[in-house]
């Protein structure tokens, strides 16, 4: 019976950095900041990004709910909670 051979060096995932010192040297920056977070500043601000959803939420609720009384206001409103998507997408 053939046995199997164990790996003697951990697997590890691709972007993975075991020695971040030894790596911005060889790489020549003087960052301490992991390359994945480079762009961190530029993400949407979530919280916001939430609470604005909520509220568009909120006015599409109320926009379907007038459709059996108004359609014509129902429709402002429904086009309205679409503005505040838009807005909500660029928080």
């Amino acid at each position: 019976m053939a046995k199997k051979q164990l790996l003697t060096e951990p697997v590890l995932p691709k972007d993975s950095i075991i020695n971040p010192e030894l790596y911005h040297k060889v790489k020549g920056t003087n960052s301490k900041i992991d390359t994945k977070f480079k762009h961190l500043e530029k993400m949407p601000d979530q919280k916001w990004h939430q609470i604005i959803s909520f509220i568009k939420s909120g006015v599409r609720i109320v926009g379907y709910g007038i459709i059996p009384f108004d359609l014509v206001a129902a429709a402002i409103v429904l086009i309205f909670s679409e503005v505040i998507g838009i807005i909500e997408e660029l928080v």
